[in-house]
Protein backbone atom coordinates (compact mmCIF):
# COMPACT_ATOMS: atom_id res chain seq x y z
CA UNK A 1 0.00 0.00 0.00
CA UNK A 2 2.54 2.40 0.57
CA UNK A 3 4.01 2.43 -2.88
CA UNK A 4 0.46 3.08 -4.44
CA UNK A 5 -1.72 6.73 -4.37
CA UNK A 6 -3.88 7.46 -1.01
CA UNK A 7 -7.63 6.72 -2.09
CA UNK A 8 -9.49 8.06 0.67
CA UNK A 9 -9.76 7.04 4.47
CA UNK A 10 -7.52 4.45 5.87
CA UNK A 11 -8.59 1.03 7.82
CA UNK A 12 -7.07 -0.94 9.99
CA UNK A 13 -8.20 -4.59 9.66
CA UNK A 14 -7.53 -6.98 12.61
CA UNK A 15 -8.69 -10.32 12.58
CA UNK A 16 -7.17 -13.48 13.31
CA UNK A 17 -8.54 -15.80 10.61
CA UNK A 18 -6.70 -14.89 7.00
CA UNK A 19 -10.21 -15.76 5.01
CA UNK A 20 -11.87 -12.71 6.97
CA UNK A 21 -9.09 -10.42 6.71
CA UNK A 22 -8.51 -11.11 2.82
CA UNK A 23 -12.13 -10.67 1.76
CA UNK A 24 -12.60 -7.72 4.23
CA UNK A 25 -9.48 -5.85 2.49
CA UNK A 26 -10.89 -6.79 -1.06
CA UNK A 27 -14.48 -5.01 -0.24
CA UNK A 28 -12.94 -1.93 1.24
CA UNK A 29 -10.37 -1.64 -1.29
CA UNK A 30 -13.16 -1.76 -4.02
CA UNK A 31 -14.93 1.00 -2.11
CA UNK A 32 -12.21 3.25 -2.33
CA UNK A 33 -10.63 2.80 0.82
CA UNK A 34 -6.78 2.26 1.75
CA UNK A 35 -6.26 -1.01 4.09
CA UNK A 36 -3.96 -2.29 6.77
CA UNK A 37 -4.19 -5.63 7.97
CA UNK A 38 -2.91 -7.44 11.01
CA UNK A 39 -3.90 -10.59 12.82
CA UNK A 40 -3.60 -9.99 16.43
CA UNK A 41 -3.79 -7.16 18.71
CA UNK A 42 0.01 -6.35 19.09
CA UNK A 43 0.63 -6.13 15.36
CA UNK A 44 -2.60 -3.66 15.13
CA UNK A 45 -0.75 -1.68 17.89
CA UNK A 46 2.64 -1.27 15.99
CA UNK A 47 0.68 -0.40 12.65
CA UNK A 48 -1.31 2.33 14.89
CA UNK A 49 1.77 3.94 16.10
CA UNK A 50 3.97 3.86 12.78
CA UNK A 51 0.52 5.20 10.40
CA UNK A 52 -2.16 7.31 10.28
CA UNK A 53 -5.13 5.47 10.70
CA UNK A 54 -8.88 6.71 10.60
CA UNK A 55 -10.40 3.39 11.44
CA UNK A 56 -10.23 0.49 13.33
CA UNK A 57 -12.30 -3.07 12.69
CA UNK A 58 -11.48 -5.68 15.22
CA UNK A 59 -12.50 -9.52 15.90
CA UNK A 60 -13.46 -9.07 18.76
CA UNK A 61 -12.49 -12.67 20.04
CA UNK A 62 -8.89 -13.35 19.33
CA UNK A 63 -5.09 -15.13 20.73
CA UNK A 64 -3.65 -12.91 23.71
CA UNK A 65 -5.19 -9.64 22.86
CA UNK A 66 -8.85 -9.51 22.14
CA UNK A 67 -10.94 -6.95 20.55
CA UNK A 68 -12.03 -5.14 23.82
CA UNK A 69 -8.75 -5.37 25.54
CA UNK A 70 -7.43 -3.58 21.78
CA UNK A 71 -9.73 -1.08 21.78
CA UNK A 72 -9.01 0.16 25.40
CA UNK A 73 -5.54 -0.07 24.86
CA UNK A 74 -5.54 2.52 21.98
CA UNK A 75 -7.49 4.47 24.07
CA UNK A 76 -5.31 4.82 26.96
CA UNK A 77 -2.13 5.19 24.62
CA UNK A 78 -4.14 8.47 23.24
CA UNK A 79 -5.15 7.26 19.80
CA UNK A 80 -8.37 9.27 18.69
CA UNK A 81 -9.45 6.48 15.97
CA UNK A 82 -12.67 5.21 15.83
CA UNK A 83 -12.53 1.15 16.39
CA UNK A 84 -15.87 -1.26 15.05
CA UNK A 85 -15.65 -4.48 16.97
CA UNK A 86 -17.14 -7.39 15.03
CA UNK A 87 -17.87 -10.85 15.82
CA UNK A 88 -19.83 -13.96 15.03
CA UNK A 89 -20.98 -14.39 18.47
CA UNK A 90 -23.44 -11.69 18.07
CA UNK A 91 -25.24 -10.62 21.50
CA UNK A 92 -26.42 -7.74 23.82
CA UNK A 93 -24.01 -8.52 25.84
CA UNK A 94 -20.65 -8.60 23.81
CA UNK A 95 -22.04 -5.16 22.15
CA UNK A 96 -22.48 -3.68 25.78
CA UNK A 97 -19.29 -4.60 26.56
CA UNK A 98 -17.86 -3.48 23.66
CA UNK A 99 -19.72 0.02 23.74
CA UNK A 100 -18.47 -0.21 27.52
CA UNK A 101 -14.59 -0.45 26.47
CA UNK A 102 -14.72 2.74 24.29
CA UNK A 103 -15.71 1.30 20.46
CA UNK A 104 -17.80 3.32 18.23
CA UNK A 105 -20.21 0.16 16.84
CA UNK A 106 -20.53 -3.74 16.94
CA UNK A 107 -20.88 -5.83 13.71
CA UNK A 108 -22.02 -9.20 12.98
CA UNK A 109 -20.07 -12.20 11.35
CA UNK A 110 -20.52 -13.49 8.99
CA UNK A 111 -20.49 -9.68 6.93
CA UNK A 112 -23.54 -8.35 5.37
CA UNK A 113 -21.20 -6.30 3.32
CA UNK A 114 -23.39 -3.23 1.96
CA UNK A 115 -25.15 -3.16 5.97
CA UNK A 116 -21.15 -3.28 7.47
CA UNK A 117 -20.10 -0.27 4.77
CA UNK A 118 -23.20 1.77 5.94
CA UNK A 119 -22.03 1.64 9.34
CA UNK A 120 -18.34 2.15 8.63
CA UNK A 121 -19.25 5.12 6.20
CA UNK A 122 -21.31 6.31 9.63
CA UNK A 123 -18.69 5.72 11.99
CA UNK A 124 -16.53 8.04 9.93
CA UNK A 125 -18.68 10.58 8.97
CA UNK A 126 -19.32 11.08 13.02
CA UNK A 127 -15.22 11.35 13.61
CA UNK A 128 -15.87 14.05 11.05
CA UNK A 129 -17.93 16.13 12.40
CA UNK A 130 -16.52 15.70 15.42
CA UNK A 131 -13.68 17.02 14.53
CA UNK A 132 -14.94 19.91 12.27
CA UNK A 133 -16.88 21.05 15.36
CA UNK A 134 -13.50 20.84 17.71
CA UNK A 135 -11.74 23.03 14.77
CA UNK A 136 -14.57 25.34 14.68
CA UNK A 137 -14.95 26.02 18.86
CA UNK A 138 -11.02 26.15 18.25
CA UNK A 139 -10.83 28.99 16.01
CA UNK A 140 -13.80 30.81 17.38
CA UNK A 141 -11.89 31.06 20.58
CA UNK A 142 -8.89 31.84 18.42
CA UNK A 143 -10.80 34.74 17.05
CA UNK A 144 -11.61 36.33 20.02
CA UNK A 145 -9.24 35.05 22.76
CA UNK A 146 -5.87 36.22 23.65
CA UNK A 147 -3.66 33.57 23.77
CA UNK A 148 -0.91 34.66 26.52
CA UNK A 149 -3.92 35.93 28.81
CA UNK A 150 -6.76 34.03 28.48
CA UNK A 151 -8.90 37.39 28.05
CA UNK A 152 -10.85 38.05 25.64
CA UNK A 153 -9.14 40.42 22.90
CA UNK A 154 -9.28 43.58 21.59
CA UNK A 155 -11.62 42.17 18.72
CA UNK A 156 -14.10 40.76 21.02
CA UNK A 157 -13.53 43.53 23.46
CA UNK A 158 -14.91 46.44 20.81
CA UNK A 159 -17.75 43.81 19.66
CA UNK A 160 -19.60 43.89 23.08
CA UNK A 161 -18.93 47.74 23.53
CA UNK A 162 -20.78 48.32 20.41
CA UNK A 163 -24.06 45.63 21.73
CA UNK A 164 -23.92 47.18 25.01
CA UNK A 165 -24.04 50.78 24.37
CA UNK A 166 -26.89 49.70 22.10
CA UNK A 167 -28.76 48.30 25.18
CA UNK A 168 -28.10 50.78 27.43
CA UNK A 169 -29.22 53.69 25.13
CA UNK A 170 -32.38 51.86 24.87
CA UNK A 171 -32.74 50.54 28.58
CA UNK A 172 -31.45 53.66 29.50
CA UNK A 173 -29.14 52.35 31.77
CA UNK A 174 -25.55 53.25 33.23
CA UNK A 175 -22.86 51.48 31.73
CA UNK A 176 -18.63 52.63 32.59
CA UNK A 177 -15.17 51.79 30.83
CA UNK A 178 -12.10 51.18 32.81
CA UNK A 179 -9.36 51.31 30.89
CA UNK A 180 -6.12 49.78 32.67
CA UNK A 181 -2.27 50.28 32.16
CA UNK A 182 0.29 48.55 33.48
CA UNK A 183 2.36 51.59 34.72
CA UNK A 184 6.55 51.76 33.48
CA UNK A 185 6.19 48.06 31.40
CA UNK A 186 9.07 48.64 29.43
CA UNK A 187 11.28 49.03 32.44
CA UNK A 188 10.16 45.84 33.31
CA UNK A 189 10.59 44.16 29.72
CA UNK A 190 14.15 45.90 29.60
CA UNK A 191 15.44 44.86 32.88
CA UNK A 192 14.20 41.04 32.91
CA UNK A 193 13.62 40.03 29.53
CA UNK A 194 9.94 39.45 27.34
CA UNK A 195 9.92 36.03 29.10
CA UNK A 196 9.12 37.94 32.94
CA UNK A 197 7.44 40.45 31.38
CA UNK A 198 4.82 38.24 29.80
CA UNK A 199 4.62 36.89 33.19
CA UNK A 200 3.57 39.53 35.01
CA UNK A 201 0.61 40.19 32.54
CA UNK A 202 -0.23 36.61 32.87
CA UNK A 203 -0.18 37.52 37.09
CA UNK A 204 -2.31 41.08 36.53
CA UNK A 205 -4.74 39.31 34.39
CA UNK A 206 -5.34 36.85 37.11
CA UNK A 207 -5.48 39.43 39.69
CA UNK A 208 -7.95 41.20 37.29
CA UNK A 209 -10.43 38.30 36.88
CA UNK A 210 -10.50 38.21 40.79
CA UNK A 211 -11.69 41.57 40.99
CA UNK A 212 -14.25 42.22 38.17
CA UNK A 213 -17.73 40.26 38.38
CA UNK A 214 -19.05 37.32 36.35
CA UNK A 215 -20.80 39.47 33.77
CA UNK A 216 -18.75 42.62 33.51
CA UNK A 217 -16.11 42.40 30.11
CA UNK A 218 -12.76 41.71 31.08
CA UNK A 219 -10.00 41.75 28.17
CA UNK A 220 -6.50 42.76 27.30
CA UNK A 221 -6.96 45.00 25.06
CA UNK A 222 -3.10 45.06 23.60
CA UNK A 223 0.43 45.41 24.79
CA UNK A 224 0.50 45.99 28.95
CA UNK A 225 -3.45 47.41 28.29
CA UNK A 226 -6.66 45.71 29.59
CA UNK A 227 -10.02 46.72 29.54
CA UNK A 228 -13.30 46.83 31.57
CA UNK A 229 -16.46 47.28 30.45
CA UNK A 230 -18.99 47.26 33.36
CA UNK A 231 -22.84 46.68 32.48
CA UNK A 232 -25.36 48.33 34.81
CA UNK A 233 -22.64 50.03 37.51
CA UNK A 234 -22.96 53.73 38.29
CA UNK A 235 -20.04 56.07 37.95
CA UNK A 236 -19.26 55.61 41.92
CA UNK A 237 -19.29 51.45 42.00
CA UNK A 238 -17.11 51.71 38.75
CA UNK A 239 -14.75 53.64 40.45
CA UNK A 240 -15.03 51.30 43.50
CA UNK A 241 -13.91 48.89 41.16
CA UNK A 242 -10.91 50.78 39.98
CA UNK A 243 -9.61 51.62 43.69
CA UNK A 244 -9.86 47.91 44.43
CA UNK A 245 -7.64 46.64 40.93
CA UNK A 246 -4.87 49.72 41.55
CA UNK A 247 -4.75 48.28 45.09
CA UNK A 248 -4.52 45.16 44.94
CA UNK A 249 -2.05 45.60 41.71
CA UNK A 250 0.02 47.38 44.46
CA UNK A 251 0.18 44.82 46.97
CA UNK A 252 0.86 41.90 44.61
CA UNK A 253 4.64 40.18 45.62
CA UNK A 254 5.46 39.72 41.47
CA UNK A 255 8.52 37.81 40.93
CA UNK A 256 10.68 36.69 38.07
CA UNK A 257 10.40 33.37 36.77
CA UNK A 258 13.41 32.09 39.02
CA UNK A 259 11.58 33.72 41.94
CA UNK A 260 13.32 36.83 42.78
CA UNK A 261 11.11 39.58 43.36
CA UNK A 262 10.21 42.43 41.06
CA UNK A 263 9.16 45.13 43.69
CA UNK A 264 6.39 47.21 43.10
CA UNK A 265 4.58 47.13 40.35
CA UNK A 266 0.97 49.62 39.61
CA UNK A 267 -1.64 50.37 37.06
CA UNK A 268 -3.15 53.69 36.27
CA UNK A 269 -7.13 53.54 35.19
CA UNK A 270 -8.99 55.79 33.01
CA UNK A 271 -12.71 55.78 33.96
CA UNK A 272 -15.77 57.10 31.41
CA UNK A 273 -19.13 56.50 31.78
CA UNK A 274 -22.03 56.10 29.16
CA UNK A 275 -23.82 58.00 27.68
CA UNK A 276 -23.01 61.13 30.05
CA UNK A 277 -18.89 61.35 28.56
CA UNK A 278 -19.80 60.24 25.07
CA UNK A 279 -22.45 58.71 23.15
CA UNK A 280 -20.39 56.70 21.15
CA UNK A 281 -18.80 53.15 21.63
CA UNK A 282 -15.31 54.65 19.93
CA UNK A 283 -16.14 58.15 21.82
CA UNK A 284 -16.18 56.21 24.96
CA UNK A 285 -12.60 54.31 24.79
CA UNK A 286 -11.20 58.17 23.89
CA UNK A 287 -12.93 59.49 26.91
CA UNK A 288 -11.04 56.87 29.14
CA UNK A 289 -8.00 57.00 27.45
CA UNK A 290 -8.32 60.90 28.07
CA UNK A 291 -8.53 60.17 31.82
CA UNK A 292 -5.90 57.17 31.58
CA UNK A 293 -3.15 60.15 30.34
CA UNK A 294 -4.23 62.46 33.19
CA UNK A 295 -3.63 59.76 35.84
CA UNK A 296 -0.11 59.11 34.29
CA UNK A 297 0.51 62.86 34.25
CA UNK A 298 -0.42 63.25 38.53
CA UNK A 299 1.86 60.24 39.19
CA UNK A 300 0.46 57.16 38.26
CA UNK A 301 -0.59 54.24 40.70
CA UNK A 302 -4.59 55.52 40.87
CA UNK A 303 -7.76 55.58 38.70
CA UNK A 304 -8.91 58.74 37.42
CA UNK A 305 -12.48 59.73 36.54
CA UNK A 306 -12.58 61.81 32.68
CA UNK A 307 -13.53 65.43 33.01
CA UNK A 308 -14.01 67.66 30.06
CA UNK A 309 -10.70 69.26 30.62
CA UNK A 310 -8.87 66.25 29.75
CA UNK A 311 -9.51 66.56 26.15
CA UNK A 312 -8.03 70.62 26.40
CA UNK A 313 -4.90 69.25 26.28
Amino acid sequence: MDSKEKKGSTILVVDDEEGIRSSLKDFLEENQFDVFIAENGQEALEIIEKNSIDLVMTDLLMPRMDGIALTRTVIEMGFDIPIIVMTAYASIENAVESIKAGAAEFVSKPFKFNHTLFIIKKVLETKNLQEMAEKSEYYKKLSTMDDLTDLNNQRYFKHMLNTETQRHTRYKRPLNLLMIDIDSFKKVNDTHGHLVGDQVLKQVAALLKKNVRAWDYLARYGGEEFAVLLPETTESEAFMVGERIVLTIYRHHFKTIEGEPLGRLSVTIGLASFPRDAKEPDQLLKKADEALYRGKQLGKNRICIYREKDSSK
